[in-house]
């Protein structure tokens, strides 16, 4: 029995150091399993579509948050690029999708490499930059549009925002895609190794040759193209293009998303898969208190909550 008692704590602590790393899923199958006795119609193939649906938008600019939260720095400025790739995207939407797809994705591209440039070129704080971006970019997408919420009817937006392909919503297997791409590239390549190392220790990267400049340069820019998709998507979505209110407060979700999946804040690791799973994971928390009648308003808590919890663990980890 004294054995049996003495080798218990072993035995836990090794289910612990297994589990480490995958936390993010743990706490989607709890999420799930709960729920799915709990909650009514949770544990449906309808409720789940809604969900991976509802999550596109957090993930895709999750996933450019990472990257730039891998190098130590932080975005603000995704949700007014969404904003303004929503403005493009009406501007350009008798040219095409072959002209306003790109299009917006530049326009985030753009936005990303002005926020690289002056962060890298200039030293400014990468806060004190996207926080200029996130008011100066809004603005110029309210000045295009005369600040006017454009309605419009479109086939090529409409499949966009609600068509399906192999009996998928295509919004949501296009996220996949990215997401599955951009951890490959994190994982395998000589940019992803640069990424993290980068946000560990720049002194260090700098004297081990690796290019520090361009690697922060790349990671916004990521972002920022990221974020324009994010918008077009939103548009084609809504039927609608809106400068004052797409996007607003995303970059809050974002950031958690890539907290939650096991992004360090304080940079050094990226986790882009943890990334999608923490806006699964948000979303699903959302919709289950709603579900339950329990209000927006607590599930903002439950999940501010949730994210203090979190950068706890992860200080006490680094610690």
């Amino acid at each position: 029995m004294t054995g049996a008692a003495e080798a218990a704590p072993g035995r836990f602590a090794a289910i612990l150091a297994r589990l480490r790393g995958r936390e993010i899923l743990v706490a989607l199958a709890l999420v799930v399993l709960v729920n799915a006795f709990v909650t009514p119609h949770f544990a449906t193939t309808r409720n789940l579509e809604i969900t991976l649906i509802q999550m596109v938008f957090v993930a895709l600019v999750g996933t450019g948050m990472t990257l730039v939260i891998a190098t130590g720095g932080i975005d603000l400025s995704v949700g007014a690029v969404m904003g303004l790739a929503s403005v493009v995207a009406f501007a350009l939407l008798p040219w095409g999708p072959w002209v306003f797809v790109p299009a917006c994705v530049l326009a985030g591209l753009a936005v990303g490499m002005v926020n690289g440039a002056l962060i890298v070129g200039f030293g400014v704080q990468p806060l004190l930059v996207t926080l200029g971006s996130l008011i100066w970019v809004r603005g110029l997408a309210q000045y295009l549009s005369g600040g006017r919420k454009e309605y419009f009817e479109d086939p090529a937006m409409r499949f966009l925002g609600s068509g399906r392909l192999f009996g998928a919503p295509f919004q949501v297997l296009v996220t996949f895609a990215i997401v599955a791409i951009v951890a490959l590239v994190v994982a395998r390549t000589v940019f992803g190794r640069r990424l993290v190392a980068v946000g560990g220790n720049p002194g260090a990267s700098r004297l081990a040759g690796i290019p520090v400049g361009r690697t922060t340069f790349a990671a916004y820019a990521l972002c920022g193209a990221l974020a324009g998709l994010a918008g077009l998507f939103v548009t084609a979505r809504v039927g609608s293009s809106d400068p004052t209110n797409f996007g607003v407060l995303i970059e809050l979700d974002a950031i958690a998303a890539a907290v939650v999946g096991g992004t360090a804040l304080a940079g050094g690791r990226a986790r882009v898969i943890g990334t999608l799973a923490g806006a699964l994971l948000l979303q699903l928390v959302t919709a289950a208190m709603i579900m339950n009648d329990v209000g927006f308003a607590p599930a903002l808590i439950a999940k501010a909550a949730l994210i203090l919890a979190v950068v706890a663990l992860q200080r006490r980890e680094r610690r």
